[in-house]
């Protein structure tokens, strides 16, 4: 049975509001004004809100703006009650976060009606976030075993010659060995991490009101970072000289611990993926309301068909090439992208090169 909670301070609307909803099956609550009326809806989660606008302690849109701000109620449907269609009010309301308006006075239909395109909409989001999870669910459960197994078996090798021969092991193979250990540790913490990002991002895409104020952050400066991390991570893979850089800045859509993610990600694919002693060209353009950052790569380039795939969670020619990673690089970097109102875009010719076009807002 679902539960929907009435806001509004004058007792007789509200009564009749509340037989009305009895009557068609609902469990019901009511509060008379916009304080209590927040208490009620933390404490017991209704599955939509109708709410006057115009009450004593605390209006409508404080109620709207004090139940947005908390996690469990952010997403809970919203029906405003109004006296009267005003601009700036319904504005307002819309800003904060408000599904639907009923004019007073309004009709037992147009009640009912709202309510059930509202509830139904939420349900519809629910399914589609389920049906998102599940999908996960079974290519986690097809990746992540053997991609766990790779480091895992790094771990637990390294550390049994240490435990069986750490008497006799020179010092200078007992730091090598610990290195070893250090980095496999590293790509298992790593791949953990993407896999419960990718999770995140996949629940959060089903959710407009999140998507909308993931989109509200800025980083400001990028080609600082840019700079930093791609010089990082070449120094990693010991290919500083392989490195060219051609950087504008801008103030992009993102908040900046996401857009060094992307970075990371398009870095690490570009040397991953190339032979050492080609060149891996980072560039960055503010053109117009967007900023463009390119990627190319001199090495084993992408199919068609891989391309069309990007998105999908897998490695690809993992047969072939047995390369680490758990394929979910470009995956986080379309995600992350779409997610902020952008685009992914490849360019490649097998055997030559790839380029990775990342298009975001920007001012």
């Amino acid at each position: 049975m679902k539960k929907i909670l009435v806001i509004e301070d004058d007792p007789a609307v509200r009564e009749i509001i509340l037989d009305i909803l009895e009557a068609e099956d609902f469990n019901v609550m009511g509060a008379e004004n916009g304080r209590i009326g927040v208490e009620i809806a933390k404490e017991t989660l209704p599955n939509l809100i109708i709410c006057d606008i115009m009450m004593p302690e605390m209006n409508g849109h404080g109620v709207l703006a004090a139940l947005r701000q908390n996690p469990e109620t952010v997403t809970t449907p919203f029906i405003f009650l109004t006296a009267k269609a005003d601009k700036t009010a319904l504005r307002q309301g819309m800003e904060l976060g408000a599904d639907d308006y009923l004019t007073k006075p309004f009709t037992h239909a147009e009640l009912l009606q709202s309510i059930t395109t509202r509830l139904e909409k939420q349900d519809a989001i629910a399914r589609q976030s389920q049906s998102k999870l599940d999908e996960l669910r079974s290519h986690i459960t097809l990746s992540l075993p053997h991609e766990l197994h790779t480091p895992l078996n790094g771990i637990i090798g390294i550390s049994e010659i240490l435990l069986s021969e750490y008497d006799s092991i020179p010092p200078a193979e007992i730091l090598e060995l610990a290195e070893d250990l250090n980095s496999s540790a590293k790509r298992l913490y790593q791949l953990i991490q993407n896999f419960l990002l990718i999770a995140q991002l996949e629940v959060l895409a089903t959710d407009p009101e999140r998507i909308n104020a993931l989109r509200t952050h800025q980083t400001h400066e990028p080609k600082t970072i840019i700079k930093n991390v791609v010089i990082q991570k070449a120094k990693q893979v010991k290919r500083e000289a392989d490195l060219h850089l051609d950087l504008q800045d801008a103030t992009v859509q993102i908040a900046e611990l996401k857009f060094k993610k992307i970075i990371e990600e398009l870095t690490d694919n570009a040397f991953k993926f190339s032979p050492a002693g080609t060149p891996v060209i980072v560039t960055s353009l503010h053109l117009g309301n967007q900023f463009i950052l390119s990627v190319t790569n001199y090495g084993r380039g992408m199919t068609v068909e891989q391309i069309t795939n990007v998105g999908a969670y897998m490695q690809f020619e993992r047969k072939v090439y047995e390369q680490q990673g758990s394929g979910l690089g470009l995956t986080i970097v379309k995600r992350l992208t779409e997610l902020h109102g952008g685009t992914l875009s490849i360019e490649s010719i097998p055997g030559k090169h790839t380029i990775m076009h990342l298009a975001l807002p920007s001012n």
